[in-house]
């Protein structure tokens, strides 16, 4: 029997999933409680584009094993790029039931609340994620974006800080505690990290208007012009790019 599972997992290795199907089924013969062959059957076929039998080959596998992880996953997955939210929660929420401990699961679940903008419910998931794993910097991340928002723009500051603790050189994450620090009126600080993304990624268009308007603001009309005017460098849409331009100019007049 390992020969046959050795088999089918190498056609599946292979993306060779029509053959690597045929396979399984094989297995399935003379194993037919066996979960973690049907999950990789609902791979297989979410990977050929038929999401139905996918998904009953996930829902096989965890009717077959509550406590398989991977199949929760591999069906929330499948719902959610469906576009069915209520359906990726309903399965993850069923797994985290499952597997308490299960961090991944519950780090997916929290997620999904994100997308759905259940806030408070992300943040119980996160929580639960960093009790755990004190550094995951991506729960951080996420817990991060649900405070900010919420408004709570110093949690968010906080959590976005404890994730440079890990993870620096990110364009995106200094970009996010710069609109967080400005959120929280600390223009100062707002400035110098929507200049570390520009640093990290000179190409990162929206930090330079960003900056722009917060020089502007503070009265450093030179740095404004100039971010403004590298702003507009970029493929911008014209309507935009003439708008800018016209404040520059209104800029210049006052200097």
């Amino acid at each position: 029997m390992s020969e046959k599972i050795d088999k089918a997992m190498g056609l599946f290795r292979e993306r060779k999933y029509k053959e690597a199907i045929d396979a399984f089924s094989c297995v399935l013969e003379t194993e037919p409680d066996n979960a973690d062959i049907y999950n990789n059957m609902g791979v297989a076929y979410s990977c050929l584009g038929n999401f139905e039998q996918a998904e009953n080959f996930y829902t096989k596998a965890i009717e077959l094993d509550p406590e398989l992880a991977q199949a929760y996953i591999n069906l929330s997955d499948l719902y959610y790029k469906a576009g069915d939210l209520p359906s990726a929660l309903g399965t993850l929420q069923r797994g985290s039931y499952e597997l308490q401990d299960n961090l991944a699961i519950a780090h997916l679940l929290a997620r999904v609340y994100i997308e759905d903008q259940r806030w408070e419910d992300a943040i119980v998931e996160l929580e639960r994620v960093l009790d755990g794993e004190p550094e995951n910097y991506d729960a951080y991340y996420d817990l991060g974006h649900v405070y900010f928002e919420l408004g709570d723009y110093e949690a968010a500051i906080s959590n976005f800080e404890n994730v440079i603790e890990y993870k620096d050189n990110n364009e995106l994450l200094y970009y996010a505690l710069a609109q967080a620090y400005e959120g929280n009126n600390e223009i100062d600080k707002a400035i110098s990290n929507y200049l570390k993304a520009i640093a990290v990624n000179d190409k990162f268009i929206l930090a330079y208007k960003k900056v722009g308007i917060l020089f502007l603001a503070r009265g450093d009309y030179e740095d404004a012009i100039e971010y403004f005017e590298d702003y507009m460098n970029f493929d911008i849409p014209e309507e935009e790019k003439d708008s800018v331009s016209k404040l520059v100019e209104r800029i210049k007049a006052k200097m």
